[in-house]
């Protein structure tokens, strides 16, 4: 199978790896256990534009979502080959500092998972464990990054109640702001928006719309219709190889692989 993956002139290339948060995949495979999830993926993600991963279930996309900032290493009997780059090193490599990493690349899961804590340290528990203790620099972020996440005019009268008690919209944008307390270069997300209603999930769309300007975004979506809505690229899993990927138009209006036809236009998946 021909893998079709759009990379823009080399000019282009080396400007987009200038800036921060560009991420590329080189031939890179994983295995849970004798399991092989992933083959020989190689993708290039362009930074400061959003990327959406689609395909039918257990087609690798989350696996490989989960791979950029190392979080599969948390399973155990877990292994890969190939490399993937953050900003022109491997995040693999023996001397990368694993929390580091994941300072920079900031994660939102499927289900909402805010702390059983307040508001205010929800949002400030990255900073805190990173060294900043001076209570008005804390404060600063916190309420910068419930802006950034469009939550603050939501909560600033009670930033010190229970983060369980926000919606479950609210909560998700919570755990967006998390991450952003830690200026990640690149915010993964693995499906944010599926269990939240239509009014939550278009606050969600539209945050993601801000957040590309300033970050990397890589997300997950079963649903093609959001893909088509957020993403400026596409690329297209199944059976745990990337079939194509490249502008999100061109993917859902003329894609170059029959079997990516046949997903978009729901003839499988």
């Amino acid at each position: 199978m021909t893998v079709v993956s759009e990379r823009p002139p080399k000019s282009e290339q080396e400007a987009a790896a200038a800036r921060p948060g560009a991420i590329a995949a080189e031939h890179f495979s994983f295995w849970y256990g004798a399991k092989q999830a992933l083959y020989e993926i190689s993708l290039a993600i362009e930074p400061r534009a959003v990327t959406a991963l689609i395909g039918p279930s257990g087609c690798g996309k989350s696996t490989f979502l989960r791979s950029i900032n190392r979080m599969n290493e948390l399973l155990t009997g877990v292994r890969h080959t190939g490399a993937i780059r953050l900003d022109g090193g491997d995040v693999y490599d023996r001397a990368m500092d694993v929390v580091s990493l994941r300072q920079k690349v900031g994660m939102v899961f499927q289900r909402w998972n805010p702390f059983p804590k307040s508001i205010f340290e929800n949002v400030a528990y990255g900073p805190r464990i990173n060294g900043t203790k001076n209570r008005a620099e804390l404060e600063e972020i916190v309420e910068a990054s419930l802006r950034r996440a469009v939550l603050w005019d939501e909560v600033k009268d009670r930033l010190r109640q229970s983060a369980l008690g926000l919606s479950g919209g609210q909560q998700q944008r919570l755990c967006i702001a998390r991450a952003l307390a830690n200026e990640p270069e690149v915010l993964l997300l693995d499906e944010p928006a599926s269990a939240l209603d239509p009014i939550a999930t278009q606050k969600v769309e539209e945050l993601l719309y801000e957040l590309k300007r300033e970050l990397t975004i890589v997300i997950v979506t079963h649903n093609l219709q959001q893909a088509a809505r957020v993403s400026d690229h596409t690329a297209f899993f199944y059976l745990g190889k990337l079939v194509e990927a490249g502008p999100t138009d061109r993917i859902f209006t003329s894609p170059k692989e029959e079997q990516t036809d046949a997903y978009i236009t729901g003839r499988f998946g």
